[in-house]
């Protein structure tokens, strides 16, 4: 693991970054190329060749380690196979470093001006986070060129310009936020950009892709570009496009100035590529199942990872904390503003599809009821403040599901959900009204429209901000909930808003929704526990009626209630314990013995929502309602 920097260094390198992110022009010796062929695409594997300008003498190159976005050291180095250094048509040797494993060594002879590098990336099969996951299929490929490209050390990535071409199979088209590119030339020529903007401008490609322009009216193109593993996966409702051209009209309310030049959202619907979405400036990358566009419940969880991702061109690559603005991929990056990050962001994401109508008030509800009563079910709060989850973020992407509550995972995502929610309802209690967090979104992401750039913040600038918008004491306020243990779940701003979080036996969409798009079955609020789509336990939470019978994570559930285990039986042996006397037996396999486990539990099933308190004013509905076009 690397060396983590004081704050202050990583500041300093932050500063680099104040720059446009524009295309460059520059001369041709100083400009890197690379050449990718991804006509095996289908077949897991890239070829890239690379041409770097270098001088005589020692020279390390380096292969993207930190990833932005992806919040931690995941560059997929054990997929690059195939190495090979030339310099004046001769193989030049080269050495690993022996502690940084993404350093690579040689020495470049006299007279030479550039080396040749030649490398074979292989996508994995089934395993790998983010972009170092599954990404290829027999129809569609991402391209992300952070795994295929090295670049020497010593200068900011800002700095180094390199000019990308591609081949792919015959029949395929692409989308890329990358400037320059013709469709039906061979290869695809882009124009020469620096390496920054080169890897936050991936590639999707494939025999099935659709560009939707969304008719938003303003001077920046809009598009979502989707390929998929089959034409009837396309199929999208009617309106989709116009439905979607809210979106952008309810941000630019929101934030009253846009960073990018075009804004491409990179669909890709396959059930074999790893499913996340990522952020780039003027697009992200997102992925999801085959089938997500023929079903309602999955086109309410795409609004809502198309909306976060978008939200990110402001919050994250626009502003970004000061310990995540790093000159290049080699830098450690510090995750301790995650919380503002990815935690507002969150926040923001559900509720710009709910100004948007692409959810409804009562599917936003449903997913703030669900995110606060799993993390009032999380027993890891009562050692872990929610801070830690996002400093030692780079370790828990990658942890298990298994004792997830006992662990606590990247929890600032969704806590936030609740902190944002309530510092909302402060602004509004301290101004009578008359301000709101969009006041603070506004003068914090907004600023003048125009290209890509990074301007980073601290914690104190964001404290400043606040304060600029409402005064109160925002240092003690983010200080009690983000540094300090809290075994419950901060509710302020639910009931703050005019609402409090129940339990009944009426099923939660938002549930429904997950449950169906992971095949996963989920008892967490009555038995506290949750299953795989084959019965295999995922977790189970401490105190609650699964754990206290004996039932752990990697049990496979066999039988409930006398009846052979499915997802629908347990529903319905859950639902016969209202009232009953005796426990609920559940039969489960635990290696190579098989055991009776009785749980204590009567409650019936028990789903978590959001019931209006008619003691408080609704605020929840006027912080819902649209803001465009007013």
């Amino acid at each position: 693991m690397s060396r983590r920097r004081p704050i202050r260094a990583a500041a300093a390198g932050a500063a680099l970054l104040v720059s446009s992110l524009l295309t460059v022009t520059v001369a041709a010796a100083q400009t890197a190329t690379i050449e990718v062929d991804a006509r095996e695409a289908p077949r897991l594997v890239l070829h890239a060749h690379l041409v770097i300008p270098a001088q005589p003498g020692p020279l390390t190159l380096l292969y993207p380690q930190w990833i932005p976005g992806e919040h931690g050291p995941t560059g997929p180095l054990n997929g690059v196979t195939g190495l090979h250094f030339k310099a004046q048509g001769r193989e030049l040797e080269w050495h690993r470093d022996p502690v940084d494993m993404f350093a690579f060594r040689l020495e470049v002879p006299a007279g030479a001006s550039a080396v040749e590098a030649d490398l074979d990336f292989l996508y994995p099969v089934e395993t790998g986070n983010f972009s170092a996951g599954p990404g290829a299929t027999q129809d569609l490929a991402l391209i992300s060129w952070n795994n295929l490209v090295l670049y020497p050390q010593g200068k900011p990535t800002d700095q180094l310009t390199y000019q990308a071409s591609l081949r792919l199979p015959a029949g395929w088209s692409f989308a890329t936020p990358l400037p320059g590119g013709h469709a039906g030339s061979d290869p695809v020529r882009f124009d020469p950009v620096s390496l920054t903007t080169l890897v936050d401008s991936p590639v999707l490609a494939g025999d099935h892709l659709v560009k939707v322009a969304l008719p938003t009216g303003s001077g920046e193109p809009h598009s979502i570009d989707i390929a998929t593993d089959s034409e009837a996966a396309l199929e999208r409702p009617a309106d989709f496009a116009q439905s979607y051209a809210r979106l952008p009209a309810e941000a630019l309310a929101l934030f009253g100035a846009r960073h990018y030049r075009h804004y491409d959202w990179l669909l890709s619907l396959s059930d074999h590529v790893e499913h996340f979405g990522l952020e780039h400036h003027e697009g992200s990358d997102d992925r999801m199942p085959e089938k997500t566009l023929g079903e309602e419940g999955r086109r309410r969880n795409l609004a809502v990872l198309l909306s976060h991702e978008y939200v990110h061109s402001w919050n994250g690559k626009y502003r970004r904390p000061a310990g995540l603005a790093t000159p290049d991929y080699s830098q450690p990056m510090q995750g301790e503003l995650l919380w503002v990050y990815e935690g507002l962001t969150q926040y923001l994401g559900n509720l710009l599809p709910a100004r948007a109508g692409l959810i409804t008030p009562d599917d936003y509800r449903d997913r703030v009821a669900l995110a606060a009563a799993r993390l009032d079910h999380t027993t890891g709060r009562a050692w872990r403040p929610l801070g830690d989850t996002a400093v030692a973020a780079q370790i828990l992407y990658g942890s298990p599901g298994s004792w997830q509550s006992a662990r606590r995972g990247v929890d600032f995502y969704d806590e936030m959900i609740l902190v944002w929610l309530e510092a909302d309802t402060l602004i509004r209690q301290k101004t009578a009204g008359q301000r709101s967090l969009d006041d603070f979104c506004r003068r914090f992401h907004g600023g003048q429209s125009g290209p890509p750039k990074v301007v980073p913040y601290t914690r104190d600038d964001v404290i400043a901000a606040l304060e600029a918008v409402a005064s109160a004491d925002w240092r003690a306020f983010f200080r009690d909930r983000i540094d300090r243990v809290e075994p419950r779940a901060p509710l302020g701003g639910v009931e703050a808003s005019g609402w409090k979080l129940v339990y009944n036996d009426t099923p939660n969409q938002s549930l429904e929704d997950q449950e169906k798009q992971n095949e996963e079955g989920d008892w967490t609020f009555s038995l506290g526990l949750e299953t795989d789509k084959d019965g295999r336990i995922a977790d189970v939470i401490p105190g609650l009626p699964a754990y206290q019978a004996g039932l752990s994570p990697g049990m496979k559930l066999l039988a409930a209630g006398g009846r052979k285990w499915t997802k629908e039986s347990l529903d319905a042996a859950v639902k016969a314990t209202q009232g009953a006397k005796g426990p609920l037996e559940i039969v489960a396999e635990n290696g190579e013995s098989v055991l009776t486990y009785r749980l204590d539990y009567h409650g019936g099933a028990r789903f978590p929502h959001l019931e209006r308190d008619p003691s408080k004013p609704d605020v929840l509905a006027e912080i819902l309602k649209a803001r465009a076009g007013k």
